[in-house]
This record gives structure tokens, C-alpha cells and sequence, in this order.
């Protein structure tokens, strides 16, 4: 009914030692978390897609992003205003983003806004596949995309607008550098901590409990 085992454990120089391994891992990992989470992987030519929640100077450097680049056309995404939208003539952030970006020198031409639906959640995947389902009804499809977001935001977004656009699709991302703390150091603004640890949790649920509905 019993049985002696040896068990080997470490001596308390062993135990010292993993945790002083531990600990360096833990805080190499906490220290870079915002640069893995802001991955910048831009694919030249084919269509860029501009998240139209950013910032002002954001876009300015989506603005300048597709002066500079082989980009053919410049997609506005994004859903309703959460505030203000009974005293603004744009009623989503996808017009409002647009809007700016022509006040940024961008041509109406090589612009269009695709506004989105309200939904409680999954707004940027809501977000990526209303612009898939824009290009379906017009008979276009980019094989390759290039979506512009907020730094800690550009891991998640990819993913997403992948998962949308599925494997004929190559999606690449421009994570554009916050300007309220600094991505080297975030852990030493509120900001930054928000930010990334909210991003760290909901990269994770993208990546394993998300499954994107049947289209």
C-alpha cells in the first residue's frame, strides 16, 4: 500500500538561486511589455487603415506615413462618438478621423471614412470586419493592409484585423509612440500603467478566449 521515494530538493542556496532567476525573468519581461505589445511591422504598398479614435498628432503621423509611402488608398475606421455627438457634425470617430486627415493636407480623394456599429465590445474587430464587409460590396479586396493605432494598442489590432480579414489578407501594423508617458518607462506613470496592463489583458483574451463569429 506504501512506497518510500526519494525526493532531491534544492539546498536554501538552490531556492536563493531560482528566485533571483525569477525575478530577473519576471522584471525583463514587466520592463519590455510595452515593446512587445507596440509592434511596428508596416507592409509597403497595398491599403493603410487609420484607427479614427487616435490623437490629433496621431494622425498627423498617419498623415505622414502615407506622404512617404506606396499606400493606394487611406481607410478611416471606427464607431459612434461616446461623448459629444449631439454637438459635433460628426457623429463616429471614422468621419471625425477623416475629417481631421483632410485638414492634415490628406486628398479627399485618396480618403474614405468607413464608419462602424455600436457594440458593447470587440470594437476593433467590429471595426475590421464592417471595412471587410465594405470592400465585399464594392468587389475590392486589398491583399495587403497596413493599420495605423496607439502604441500598447498595435499587437492587439493586428491580431484582430487578421482575424477578420483571414489568411488571403496580410495585415501589418504602424504602432504610433505615446505622447502622455514614456513607452520606456511606463510603469512610472498612472497612464502608462493603465494603459499597458489593461492592453496585456486584453491581448490575452484576443489571443485565447476570442473566437471570431462565422461570417
Amino acid at each position: 500500500m506504501f512506497r518510500r521515494r526519494v525526493v532531491t530538493l534544492p539546498t536554501w542556496r538552490g531556492w536563493l538561486l531560482i528566485l533571483l532567476l525569477i525575478i530577473g525573468v519576471g522584471t525583463g519581461v514587466f520592463r519590455n511589455l510595452h515593446r512587445f505589445l507596440a509592434l511596428n511591422r508596416p507592409l509597403p504598398g497595398g491599403v493603410l487603415v487609420v484607427e479614427g479614435w487616435l490623437s490629433d498628432r496621431a494622425l498627423q503621423i498617419a498623415t505622414q506615413e502615407i506622404a512617404h509611402s506606396n499606400y493606394s488608398k487611406l481607410y478611416v475606421t471606427g464607431g459612434p462618438l461616446e461623448w459629444g455627438s449631439p454637438l459635433s457634425e460628426y457623429k463616429n470617430y471614422a468621419q471625425l478621423g477623416a475629417a481631421v486627415l483632410l485638414k492634415f493636407g490628406i486628398s479627399s480623394n485618396a480618403l474614405v471614412a468607413v464608419p462602424s456599429p455600436w457594440v458593447p465590445q470587440d470594437r476593433t474587430f467590429t471595426s475590421a470586419t464592417t471595412l471587410k464587409r465594405w470592400f465585399r460590396e464594392r468587389h475590392e479586396g486589398p491583399s495587403q493592409i497596413t493599420v495605423v493605432t496607439h502604441g500598447a494598442h498595435a499587437r492587439r489590432s493586428r491580431l484582430l484585423f487578421q482575424q477578420a480579414f483571414g489568411k488571403e489578407v496580410q495585415v501589418g501594423v504602424i504602432a504610433v509612440p505615446p505622447d502622455d508617458y514614456d513607452p520606456r518607462r511606463w510603469w512610472t506613470s498612472s497612464q502608462g500603467v493603465r494603459l499597458v496592463i489593461g492592453e496585456v489583458l486584453a491581448y490575452g483574451y484576443a489571443r485565447v478566449l476570442f473566437r471570431p463569429p462565422r461570417d
